[in-house]
């Protein structure tokens, strides 16, 4: 099956150089682009993409506030923020209001690839080496113990899930460290969005990381 995806970055170079990064997929086709965020809703409409990898800083409307415009329509597309480290608020925020994940913009090929595909299939894309700083930054003692209240509502189990999901495993790995089936895993993980009431395992890891547990 071919994952459809809408393009939105407002410099052409990189907007060019990202599409033939994912066009040479075989199973990836950028079927819109659009040099800016006010874009969204028509392209999304018009060409139901399956991802929509978004910059976070564009002239008119941002990324962030094209996540939050996304999300909040039924059967929305996956929102994949492009950023770089200087943006770190942004990203949060972004992620706050729904996105799937997020890419560095020199990012390898392969893991732009890889991103696509995975968050297409619906699990979030996390890079280690971009989330543990980012979202310690904004964990306090008052975000802790919010988190953690909402966390109550899950069983030892749930919460054992959830925190694998703030480590950035897929289904298959949680399976692998916890002792159980990938259909299992997906069970939990349903009853964990739903008790959290998180939209994406962004959400998710977003609480385990506030929450202190990782």
């Amino acid at each position: 099956m071919t994952v459809k995806v809408v393009l939105l970055e407002d410099e052409e170079i990189v907007r060019s150089g990202v599409r033939m990064i994912l066009e040479s997929a075989s199973d990836i086709e950028v079927v819109a682009e659009g040099e800016d965020g006010s874009q969204a809703i028509e392209l999304t409409d018009r060409f139901r993409p399956d991802v929509v990898l978004t910059d976070i800083q564009m002239p008119k409307v941002d990324g962030i506030e094209v996540t939050r415009q996304l999300t909040a329509r039924p059967g929305a597309p996956a929102v994949v923020i492009l950023t770089t480290f200087d943006v770190d608020e942004y990203v949060h925020a972004a992620l706050r209001h729904g996105a799937a994940g997020f890419l560095l913009k020199d990012s390898p090929p392969l893991e732009l690839v890889t991103a696509v595909r995975v968050i297409a299939s619906g699990e979030a894309m996390i890079s280690p080496r971009i989330t543990k700083r980012l979202l310690s930054r904004f964990a306090t003692g008052a975000a802790e113990e919010a988190a953690l209240a909402r966390l109550a509502a899950l069983t030892p189990r749930e919460r054992e899930v959830a925190v694998q999901i703030g480590h950035g495993l897929s289904n298959v790995e949680i399976g692998g460290v916890l002792f159980m089936s990938e259909s299992t895993v997906k069970v939990h993980i349903g009853r964990i969005k739903i008790k959290l009431r998180a939209a994406n395992r962004t959400q998710v890891a977003i609480l385990v990381h506030d929450a202190g547990l990782l």
